[in-house]
């Protein structure tokens, strides 16, 4: 079943959408890095995400080392969009602990910018 809540983020600023069914995901203003890597290819960093759930958090070995992690998915259309960090074991990685990752592959950007 198929929820049809949706929060929308302003038309005035530039977003980032679920590429599968648009649901708005983050506000440009949220984004912090877009050097990051995901499972399926480069991901974004950002500070806050709308219209995602959280699966149970795990433990997973990235690329810079042992953090718990829990996949995050649109609430809209269900797709596993990235992950967001739940704590991160290594003091130099703690900035992300609360972030959440969404990988380019899933997301597009929304009102007609580049």
């Amino acid at each position: 079943m198929v929820k049809t809540f949706q929060a929308y983020l302003p038309t005035c600023h530039r977003t980032y959408s679920c590429l599968h069914c648009r649901a708005h995901l983050a506000n440009h203003d949220e984004l912090i890095s877009k050097s990051f890597q995901g499972s399926q290819g480069r991901a974004y960093l950002f500070n806050s995400v709308v219209n995602v759930g959280c699966g149970p958090a795990e433990e997973r070995v990235l690329l810079t080392g042992l953090h718990a992690v829990a996949d995050i998915y649109c609430k809209c259309c269900e797709t596993t969009l990235g992950w967001k960090y739940e704590h991160a074991f290594d003091n130099s990685q703690k900035y992300k602990e609360g972030k959440y990752i969404i990988e380019l592959a899933h997301m597009i950007k929304d009102n007609g910018w580049d």
